[in-house]
């Protein structure tokens, strides 16, 4: 295979996993913002609701807890589809590589 071959198939596998990286962020961080929102907009009900300042201030403790734990449950779930979503595009590079990585070597003994 030749250099500029080599280089070419480099080039297109590399853009191939970064668009695949850089669209699961997207996603991600869209959630994220969602997530943000969400809590926000709760926050904002629960000061303009017509109680007293005592059980306000209980129910958003209370509902700042639920959504410490809902967060953290989602972050710790999200890690770990990026950590599977990585490896999944690791090992798929490993085996587009590999026959490169053999012709290489191939080549150098020869020599």
């Amino acid at each position: 295979m030749s250099q500029k071959r080599i280089s070419e198939v480099k080039t297109s596998q590399r853009e191939s996993g970064q668009e695949q990286i850089s669209g699961f962020l997207a996603g991600f961080l869209f959630l994220g913002g969602l997530l943000l929102g969400s809590v926000a907009g709760a926050g904002a009900m629960l000061l303009m609701a017509p109680q007293s300042g005592k059980k306000t201030r209980k129910q958003i403790l209370r509902r700042g807890q639920k959504v410490r734990k809902q967060t953290a449950k989602t972050v710790k779930h999200t890690v770990e589809q990026v950590q599977e979503h990585a490896q999944d595009v690791l090992d798929d590079q490993k085996e587009r590589w590999e026959p490169v990585i053999e012709a290489g070597k191939t080549a150098v003994h020869k020599a």
